[in-house]
C-alpha cells in the first residue's frame, strides 16, 4: 500500500472530524463550554468516548505484543480496573458533583488548603502531559515509517503536524466536541479490531472453534499467576495495582473525569461509568485475542517475531497481512490516538487555566483568550516532549506509562485517601514536600528489594507511594480540635 493512500485515509479521517467539530460548535465557544460541554453530555456518548480515550493507539501496539511476553495475565489488571471503576461510581462522582467542580482538584483546596490544591495540580499536568505525549509519540511514529519516511520528511513534521490537526478541532469548543469525536473514534477503533481479527482468521485458515481451541493449547494462554510471589506478574499484585490505577488513572485524573462532569447529572454519570468499567474488559481481551492469533501465525509461516513487544503488529500488518489489514490498522490506531490525544489536551488546558491561572475568577473576555493561549502552548510542548521520548525511550509503552503513574500519581492516591477516609487536617504548607518526597523513597526501595531481596515492584509501586504519602499526612496531621466536621 503506497504512503499516498495511506495520507489519503488520515486526510479523509480528519476531514470527519473537523465536521463533527462544526456541527457541535454552531452555538456557544466560551470558557463553559470548552471545559464542561454546558454539562448536557448524554450518558451513552461518554461511556462510549471513554473507552477509546482509555484505550488510546498504545493498546493497538503494545497489549497484543503483551501476550508473546507475559501471555494473559495483563487481563489480571484489567479485572482490577473494572473494580476501580465501581469505586469511582459510588466515591468519587458523588463528591465531585456534590461540590459541583470544574477541576476535580478544587476538592484538595476545599479540604487542605491551596498549597495542597496547587501540588495535586502540579503532578497531574505532569504526569498527563508526558503520558499522553507517549502514547502520541507512538503512532507519530508509525505513521512516519508507513508515509512519512519514503518523502524523507522529518519526525519532528510529522508530529507538529499531527498535533496540528488534534488542536484544529479541538480550540474552538474542546471538550463539548471531545464527546462526540471520541464517541466516534471508539466506534471505528473498536470495528476495525475485530475486522482485524476475522481477517486474520481466515488467514490462519482457522474457524471461531479451532481458534478457540489453539489458543487455549497455546503456551501463552496463560491468565492467573499464584505461584510465584516474586513475579511481577502475581494475581495479587496485577489485581490490586489495577483497581488503584484505575482509581488514579480515571478517578483522580481530570482528563477522564472532565468527561464525567459534562453529564446531566449525578445518576447518567453514574450510569456511564458502569457500562464503560463493563465495556472495558472484553475490549483488551480482544486485544491479547490478536496478539496470541499473531503469534499463532508467525509459527505456521515460520516468521520471526520482532522483540519488542511494540513492534509486533505494525511489523505483520506492514509486510504479511496484506492490504486490507494494513488499512484497518492504520484507521484504528489513527482513531486510537486522536482520541486519547484530544481529549488529554482539552484536559491539560482546563487544568492549567483553572488551578494554576485561576481564569475562572477573571473576566470572561480575557479568561477565554488566556484559555486560548494556553491550549496552543501545551500542544507545543506536546511535540517538543515526544521528540525527546523518541530519543530516550526503548521499552514497552504501555508499561513505560504505568511506571510514571505509580510515582507521579501516587501522592494524588495519598492525598485524596487522607482527605476521603479520615476528618483530620494535615500542615498544608508540609504538603508539597510529602507529595515529592514519597516518589524519591519509593524509588529507593524498590532499587533495594530488587537489590538486596530479589523482590521486583511491579504496578503496585503505585499503592506504596500512595502510602507512604498518606502516612506523611497523618505524621503533620493537626490535632483533634481541628478535624473537619
Amino acid at each position: 500500500m503506497s504512503p499516498v493512500s495511506i495520507l489519503l485515509i488520515l486526510v479523509t479521517y480528519f476531514g470527519i472530524l473537523m465536521l463533527v467539530s462544526v456541527i457541535t460548535g454552531k452555538k456557544n465557544t466560551g470558557n463553559e463550554t470548552f471545559f464542561l460541554g454546558n454539562r448536557q453530555s448524554p450518558w451513552w456518548v461518554v461511556a462510549i468516548g471513554m473507552v477509546g480515550a482509555s484505550i488510546s493507539g498504545v493498546s493497538f501496539v503494545s497489549v497484543p505484543g503483551m501476550a508473546g511476553k507475559i501471555d494473559f495475565t495483563y487481563m489480571q489488571t484489567v479485572f482490577g480496573f473494572f473494580f476501580g471503576y465501581l469505586i469511582i461510581a459510588n466515591i468519587l462522582l458523588p463528591l465531585y458533583y456534590k461540590l459541583n467542580l470544574t477541576s476535580i482538584y478544587t476538592y484538595l483546596e476545599q479540604r487542605f488548603g491551596k498549597r495542597a490544591y496547587k501540588t495535586g495540580a502540579s503532578f497531574f499536568l505532569l504526569s498527563k502531559t508526558v503520558g499522553a505525549a507517549a502514547r502520541l509519540y507512538v503512532v507519530a511514529l508509525i505513521l512516519q515509517t508507513l508515509i512519512f519516511d519514503a518523502w524523507n520528511i522529518p519526525f519532528v513534521f510529522t508530529v507538529s503536524g499531527i498535533i496540528l490537526l488534534i488542536w484544529l478541532y479541538t480550540f474552538r469548543n474542546g471538550i463539548k466536541t471531545i464527546v462526540w469525536t471520541d464517541t466516534l473514534q471508539t466506534i471505528i477503533m473498536v470495528a476495525a479490531l475485530v475486522l482485524i481479527i476475522v481477517e486474520l482468521m481466515q488467514q490462519i485458515g482457522l474457524n471461531p472453534s479451532e481458534l478457540r481451541a489453539a489458543i487455549i493449547e497455546s503456551q501463552h494462554s496463560r491468565i492467573f499467576v499464584f505461584d510465584d510471589w516474586h513475579s511481577k506478574q502475581h494475581f495479587v499484585k496485577q489485581f490490586f495495582s489495577g483497581i488503584f490505577i484505575a482509581v488514579v488513572m480515571t478517578g483522580l485524573d481530570q482528563d477522564m473525569m472532565q468527561k464525567n462532569l459534562t453529564c446531566r447529572n449525578l445518576k447518567e454519570a453514574q450510569k456511564n461509568m458502569y457500562w464503560y468499567g463493563f465495556s472495558f474488559v472484553p475490549v483488551n481481551f480482544l486485544f491479547l485475542i490478536l496478539g496470541a492469533m499473531l503469534l499463532i501465525f508467525a509459527t505456521k509461516f515460520n516468521i520471526a517475531v520482532p522483540a519488542s513487544a511494540d513492534e509486533i503488529l505494525p511489523f505483520f500488518a506492514s509486510n504479511y497481512l496484506g492490504k486490507t489489514v494494513l488499512v484497518l490498522f492504520v484507521i484504528g490506531i489513527i482513531a486510537a490516538a486522536f482520541s486519547s490525544a484530544d481529549s488529554a489536551l482539552a484536559a491539560l488546558t482546563t487544568s492549567f487555566s483553572v488551578d494554576i491561572l485561576n481564569v475562572e475568577h477573571k473576566d470572561k473576555i480575557k479568561a477565554q483568550r488566556i484559555r486560548k493561549w494556553i491550549h496552543i502552548g501545551i500542544s507545543l510542548l506536546f511535540i517538543l516532549i515526544i521528540i525527546v521520548f523518541k530519543a530516550i525511550n526503548n521499552k514497552s509503552v504501555i508499561d513505560t506509562i504505568y511506571i510514571m503513574v505509580s510515582y507521579t500519581y501516587g501522592p494524588l492516591l495519598g492525598l485524596y485517601s487522607f482527605g476521603l477516609f479520615t476528618r483530620l487536617k494535615t500542615n498544608d504548607k508540609a504538603i508539597p514536600y510529602i507529595a515529592l518526597l514519597s516518589p524519591v523513597i519509593s524509588g529507593i526501595l524498590d532499587y533495594s528489594a530488587k537489590t538486596f531481596w530479589g523482590y521486583a515492584f511491579g504496578y503496585e509501586l503505585l499503592m506504596l507511594n500512595g502510602f507512604l504519602t498518606f502516612a506523611g499526612l497523618w505524621i503533620f496531621r493537626k490535632r483533634s480540635n481541628d478535624v473537619v466536621m
